[in-house]
């Protein structure tokens, strides 16, 4: 499964994955590569900080809810933004992602230090994320191979779930096979 981590793609944390800035979470893959590492942000954390008390100018352009996501325990001092354009453009200060299937074929990397109105009426959709997850040369490799991550396709949806903190049950519920089961998996197994 570790040859099929691919930018767009999503890591899922298996019910096994008790790290707590993991435990139940959904990663979108923004970089890989063999050498370098893996870089990708969790999409299912919002956090209690709006991002009117951290980036104002921005505020009106976020996609609800209007809060900072926390992408993962990597430099959580800085921001990386994720933006959806609607039509095939690269607009100013927007990046598109470099990935392999049509469900973030449109999807983008925004420059938080310009101007925002180079941007108002050019995406669609967009969150904010408090650092990122980043795993080091064969790192994430190691911990699928252990049964810490499942590794499925996003859909176009997932970026911005309307209710994220429900994303990991319904990205696991649509998968086929056994898979689809580990969405019922109980918070605590002890307790069933």
């Amino acid at each position: 499964m570790a040859e099929a981590i691919y930018v767009g793609g999503l890591l899922v944390a298996t019910p096994q994955l008790e790290d707590p800035n993991f435990r139940r979470s959904v990663v979108l893959v923004l970089e890989h590569d063999l050498d370098g590492g893996t870089l990708g942000v969790v999409l299912n954390r919002p956090s209690d900080i709006s991002v009117t008390q951290v980036l104002p100018t921005w505020d009106t352009m976020v996609t609800g809810p209007s809060v900072l996501f926390q992408g993962g325990p990597v430099q959580t001092d800085s921001a990386l933004a994720l933006a959806a354009v609607p039509s095939g453009q690269e607009p100013l200060g927007w990046r598109r992602l470099h990935a392999g299937t049509a469900a973030v074929s449109r999807l983008g990397t925004v420059d938080l230090d310009a101007p925002p109105e180079i941007l108002a009426g050019e995406i669609a959709q967009m969150r904010i994320f408090a650092g990122y997850a980043g795993w080091s040369a064969g790192q994430l490799e190691s911990e699928i191979g252990e049964g810490a991550w499942y590794v499925v396709e996003a859909e176009p949806g997932d970026t911005f779930h309307h209710e994220p903190e429900s994303l990991w049950r319904a990205v696991l519920r649509r998968q086929r096979g056994e898979l689809a089961y580990v969405a019922t998996c109980p918070d605590d197994p002890s307790m069933n």
